[in-house]
């Protein structure tokens, strides 16, 4: 089975990138951060502080976390509910990064994200796939931009949904999620020794999609 993990920061692009290169592959995409999101949304509708880990843990035996593909679109479910657009907000979004420090959760999700590569190709993004989740994938990218070019993409998303969010909180935003995610205790934000690092802060999406086929093609290939 061949798989491709590609880590980065929050906003780099990772999930609209990842879901254009698995269905051009032909792979089977795994958005880990739906997973942590979905996590952090069940926490704030049960009331409880995603950053309090007893709280979270005590959750955990409840939730019935599965993901379905529908015409080539990755969707989770929550139980029986659709949740792939309610965990798209900045709060849930907040709330992912603070159950991401979390070993519980992560533990939780270790298992179904390995076993996931076990039986089909994958192409899976997160922030610890190289480092932690598929240490012996086939190929690790490391996908980032500046916050500042991140905080732009995200800016432009939000203004195209109406959603009026001002730039400088985007990117309070970014930077935040950033410190988060790169100093929390539990496998943190980094890139993998063997992972090929790939910066599109001046390119477009289709120039980082050529990129990333080509380190896919090549490391394949090799």
């Amino acid at each position: 089975m061949i798989s491709v993990a590609i880590d980065g920061p929050a906003g780099a692009g990772k999930s609209t990138l990842a879901r254009r290169l698995a269905a051009n592959l032909g792979y089977i995409y795994v958005d880990t951060g739906a997973m942590y999101r979905s996590i952090g949304l069940y926490a704030l509708r049960a009331g409880k502080d995603p950053r309090d880990n007893e709280a979270v843990n005590a959750l955990l035996p409840e939730i019935e976390l599965r993901l379905d593909s529908i015409e080539g679109e990755q969707h989770i479910y929550l139980k029986d509910e659709d949740v792939s657009t309610a965990i798209r907000t900045e709060e849930a979004g907040m709330a992912a990064s603070a159950v991401g420090a979390n070993p519980a959760v992560r533990a939780f999700l270790l298992d179904l994200q390995r076993n996931m590569a076990k039986t089909q190709n994958v192409l899976m993004d997160g922030r610890d796939i190289g480092t932690v989740v598929l240490p012996h994938a086939t190929v690790k990218i490391f996908l980032t931009a500046t916050p500042e070019a991140r905080a732009t993409r995200r800016w432009k998303e939000y203004q195209a949904k109406g959603i009026n969010t001002p730039y400088e909180e985007v990117l309070a935003d970014v930077k935040q999620r950033d410190y988060q995610d790169t100093h929390r205790a539990a496998a943190p934000l980094r890139q993998a020794e063997d992972a090929v690092l790939l910066d599109t802060s001046e390119l477009n999406f289709e120039q980082s999609l050529d990129a990333m086929k080509e380190i896919i093609a090549q490391k394949v290939a090799g």
